[in-house]
């Protein structure tokens, strides 16, 4: 059944109109609920969001939430970057390319339903199977304290950090980088927060 927030969310939508009108139309055959979540079309099973549509400026795309489970038999779903555990998308760039692999997509669509409804959800890496950056290792070793309240963060807030640190190219921006956020790993706050 449609929601009247993204039929608001279609008016206001130019750029990828008529890719999101297509796509809408498919998702309303299925027996996924719609809402807007995030400011984006997005498409639940028994209140767990499955997927959801957006769009960037080269490209409209469906975001399948747990997409890493998925079966990808046509090997056409993208994983966004490489640090991405869980998300997998189906990317268009207009409506002939979404009429292409219609079949596919509500292949696409009926697995991630299925996979919602058995409950299945996806592993993802503890932050001790990331890398961490050599810069936080003297760190610690400098600081204690730090390498305490480091591990007292939750695992999504390590994560993000060492991904911060680790994207830096050159030693300095990562020693800067960690400086930049001790206080804040002491206070047991997020990079966010």
């Amino acid at each position: 059944m449609s929601n009247p927030k993204v039929d608001a969310f279609l008016t206001r939508s130019t750029q990828w109109h008529d890719e999101f009108v297509k796509l809408r139309s498919i998702f309303l055959e299925t027996t996924l609920s719609e809402e807007l979540k995030w400011g984006q079309p997005c498409y639940a099973y028994e209140g767990r969001n499955v997927a959801l549509m957006h769009g960037f400026k080269d490209y409209c795309a469906i975001l399948f939430i747990k997409g890493a489970l998925l079966n990808d038999p046509y090997h056409i779903l993208v994983q966004q970057t490489e640090n991405v555990q869980s998300a997998r998308q189906l990317r268009f760039k207009n409506v002939a390319e979404i009429e292409a692999i219609d079949s596919k997509i509500r292949e696409y669509l009926n697995e991630a339903i299925e996979n919602e409804k058995a409950g299945r959800d996806v592993t993802f890496k503890t932050p001790k199977e990331f890398a961490t950056p050599v810069e936080l290792i003297e760190k610690f070793e400098e600081d204690p304290e730090l390498k305490i309240a480091f591990e007292a963060l939750t695992p999504g807030r390590q994560k993000a950090y060492l991904l911060y640190f680790a994207n830096a190219k050159h030693a300095q921006t990562r020693r800067d980088r960690i400086e930049r956020y001790v206080t804040q790993i002491k206070d047991n706050k997020g990079m966010d927060d």
